[in-house]
């Protein structure tokens, strides 16, 4: 497998499909579309999607069906990535080597394009549900309920690991604390990514709790990624300020351990990531190739 070309076919899926949702027409509110489409169309890796419908994948070959709920949980990524930016909480005025959507925009429409894309994520995955409600599929109706569910509860979870991040600034916080705001703040939807694509692909129950460890660790060694690049990253290549967790005083896994003890909990976590893929042979090579990804980016 030539894992950047794969990637690209996945990117490249998701974009097209998440281009049907925006909104073009000329209305009163066509600034704050504008401001929605920009954020939703700025770039980015997608992995969170991707993640979706390469773990249905593994399963089933007809990712169309799970298409809906990833373009959904993008949606909801981006609104998070909108309101983390906003001068209140991280105050960020670069994102994906462009200014921040307040800075493009104002902030009452960053804000707001945020609320948007977070309600358009709802209204995509109840669109879906109704079709299958009116196609009288109950067994995969099932599935969507359930995968809506774990939705709104990881991002229930992404919101509580936002809000205790932003109130352990400056403050000396417990290993078990930092792990909590990470479970929860970031690796919460990309748990979830496994999990609904799982769940949509109707697999046993053992699966799901298989790839759900899975996904754990593969968001913790994204979050403590995102904090040795924070340290040691290169700031045109990422896209984004380098440095801003110290500005803000933020306990990471670099300042708890230190950059190379950081490196060495990163390399454990990706080993154990690889080694629960393992009962899915070559059918997770794309997975196993990801995940040396998050552990070898460099944004």
């Amino acid at each position: 497998m030539d894992f950047k070309e794969e990637l690209k076919k996945y990117q490249s899926i998701v974009n097209k499909e998440l281009e049907k949702y925006i909104k073009k027409e000329d209305c009163y509110e066509k600034q704050l579309n504008e401001a929605v489409e920009y954020s939703l169309m700025a770039g980015g890796k997608r992995l969170r999607a991707i993640l979706v419908i390469d773990t249905y994948k593994l399963f089933r070959d007809d990712y169309e069906k799970c298409l809906p709920f990833s373009m959904a949980l993008e949606m909801v990524h981006n609104f998070s990535l909108i309101h983390d930016d906003l001068p209140e909480v991280d105050n960020d005025d670069i994102r994906h080597g462009k200014p921040t959507t307040h800075k493009a925009f104002n902030h009452v429409t960053a804000l707001l394009a945020g609320d948007a894309l977070f309600n358009n994520a709802y209204i995509v995955i109840s669109e879906d549900i109704k079709k299958t409600v009116q196609k009288e599929n109950w067994g995969e109706l099932e599935n969507k309920a359930k995968a809506f569910n774990e939705f709104g509860t990881a991002i229930d979870r992404m919101i509580a690991g936002e809000y205790i991040d932003t109130e352990s600034e400056g403050k000396n916080i417990s290993i078990d604390l930092l792990e909590y705001i990470h479970k929860n703040k970031t690796a919460a939807l990309l748990k979830l990514s496994v999990r609904m694509g799982a769940i949509l692909a109707n697999v046993p129950e053992e699966d799901i709790q298989n790839l759900s460890r899975y996904a754990e660790k593969i968001g913790l060694a994204f979050q403590i990624k995102d904090d040795i690049l924070s340290e040691e990253g290169n700031q045109e290549i990422m896209g984004k300020p380098v440095g801003n967790d110290k500005k803000h005083h933020k306990c990471t896994y670099v300042s708890y351990y230190g950059l190379e003890k950081a490196k060495e909990e990163l390399e454990k976590i990706i080993g154990s990531a690889i080694e629960d893929l393992e009962p899915y042979g070559e059918r997770a090579e794309f997975l196993r190739e990801l995940t040396l990804y998050i552990k070898n980016r460099n944004k």
